[in-house]
């Protein structure tokens, strides 16, 4: 440094300008597996809330709702209740051990395929390509200067691109509410304000992200890739392109003159794993073999990227491991004649391998190591706790609550009345009644507030509606004790004859001596 203006002068830059990516179209198996899971995580999304699920005329229909309003999620026969809220937290530790798994066996396979901001920015850039065209045509448009033509071709593309996010929030509303009534709403404009705020906010963060932030997001704005990046090893499975078998790389097919493939052995080559496949050309005037790499410095790889990364230069930030570099090397590597897989999925370990002329681990292998299977175990076991959880679960709920105003009354024939609050949760879609009674006090007798003393038995019955939770006062009478542990029990009269319980205490005189 010279001096401090090479810091501080007008002409020092922070930050680089954005270059635009264009990716170029390719097919292939990984091109083609995009195109699928683009298929089934947009249908997933757009279809599941239209599906019909019946759960009795007391329940709503809609096989996958989250009621808010009255505080339920279903998903077809699954009901959760507030307080079973850590099925969700559940799911949601499953669903991160899972990213766990998937990142330490095949890299970052996830955003390359089904991350949402990656499902939509791949069908936004279809939409442009379909529209103005493929990479080369696109950037031709870009550097255009502005006419009829180019004007009619950008505002056809944003238009559509703004009625796909229209829809992406549309569709994610009618998860809060019955499909059908909410769209009727929508259509004659007479939806909950809540609606129309949060379908113009999806809009603009779908329309934003998916249509003009696209990779920017994915280096810079998400966290995931800081994340990923210390769940990986030597052994996970990454979109690698083998350098020992492609460096030095020539320059285009027809400069480098016939290729003459080195004998089997030689490097340890063995096709089935894609080992070196190194070419000697004889390009100098005394036609002296020089051996090269078998890139040819195409830039296919570079030019399909969709965060417009250099795979070549190794494992960075910006690679999402979606293999559509892969499909173009593999296109460029059949039509010179030379094997595949110069760009696959490989790891840290077999490169050191291959590179030492040494034949590497098979995929299976990497993929059935300690870690992975870890994972994995500990992963399922999760599953198969919740499942058996809900399996097993009672769909009859029931808490108490000991009035405090006062503790105790002394009755006129001598008894001690405690009081309490009674809460039963019925979690059936159906109306049911049960049968509360008390065990643990002898001699001790109840009844409600709607009750008078002389209709105090063993028993009472408390009727309650379908997925609701009854409050209800009850008194309790007995003999002048001290303090005294017993339990509320209640059971449903109905076929099932779900029971619950419910540890409280009793106080009399003797407790406050």
């Amino acid at each position: 440094m010279s001096s401090p203006d090479d810091l501080t002068g007008p002409k020092q830059q922070l930050f680089e300008k954005r270059q635009k990516v264009f990716p170029k179209a390719i097919d292939g198996p990984f091109r083609r597996f995009k195109w699928l899971v683009m298929a089934v995580t947009l249908t997933i999304y757009y279809v599941t809330p239209w599906l019909r699920w019946d759960r009795g005329p007391y329940a709503p229909d809609q096989a996958v709702l989250v009621d808010i309003a009255n505080r339920r999620f279903y998903m077809f026969s699954i009901e959760i209740w507030p307080h079973e809220f850590y099925y969700v937290a559940g799911l949601l530790i499953m669903a991160g051990i899972g990213l766990f798994l998937v990142t330490s066996a095949v890299g970052r396979a996830w955003c390359g395929y089904a991350c949402p901001q990656t499902v939509w920015t791949d069908l936004f850039q279809h939409v442009e390509r379909a529209i103005e065209g493929d990479r080369n045509a696109q950037l031709r448009l870009e550097k255009a200067p502005w006419g009829l033509s180019k004007f009619a071709k950008r505002v056809t593309k944003h238009a559509i691109w703004l009625l796909i996010a229209v829809a992406t929030g549309g569709a994610w509303i009618f998860y809060f509410a019955d499909a059908p009534t909410l769209a009727r709403q929508l259509w004659d404009l007479d939806a909950p304000y809540q609606a129309w705020f949060t379908i113009g906010l999806l809009t603009a963060t779908t329309y934003i992200l998916g249509g003009l932030m696209r990779e920017q997001f994915c280096i810079y704005g998400c966290p995931w890739p800081r994340i990923q990046g210390a769940m990986l090893d030597e052994k996970s499975l990454m979109v690698t392109y083998k350098a020992w078998r492609g460096e030095p790389r020539t320059h285009g097919i027809k400069r480098a003159g016939p290729a003459v493939h080195q004998p089997d052995g030689e490097l340890g080559a063995q096709a089935q794993y894609g080992l070196p496949s190194r070419v000697a050309i004889t390009s100098d005037p005394d036609n002296n073999p020089r051996i090269v790499g078998d890139c040819i410095d195409c830039n296919n790889c570079v030019a399909v990227c969709p965060t417009g990364i250099d795979i070549r230069n190794g494992p960075q930030i910006g690679c999402i491991t979606c293999g559509l570099c892969i499909d173009a090397c593999d296109d460029i590597m059949e039509k010179i004649g030379r094997p595949k897989k110069l760009i696959g999925y490989s790891t840290v370990a077999d490169e050191l391998l291959a590179g030492n002329g040494k034949t590497p681990e098979p995929p299976l292998k990497r993929l059935f190591r300690p870690r992975t299977l870890i994972y994995f175990m500990i992963w399922g076991s999760i599953g198969l706790a919740m499942l058996f959880a809900l399996g097993s679960r009672t769909r009859l709920d029931l808490s108490v609550r000991m009035e405090r105003n006062p503790i105790w009354v002394q009755l006129s024939d001598g008894m001690v009345r405690n009081a309490y609050t009674i809460n039963v949760r019925n979690m059936e879609a159906r109306p049911r009644s049960v049968i509360l009674s008390i065990q643990g006090l002898p001699g001790a007798a109840i009844w409600t507030d709607a009750e008078a003393r002389r209709a105090a038995g063993a028993t009472v019955t408390i009727p309650i509606g379908p997925d609701q939770t009854r409050k209800t006062r009850v008194y309790v009478a007995a003999p002048e004790r001290s303090q005294q542990d017993f339990d509320f029990v209640i059971r449903a009269t109905d076929g099932e004859g779900a029971t619950d319980r419910e540890s409280t205490v009793f106080e009399g005189p003797e407790s406050d001596r």
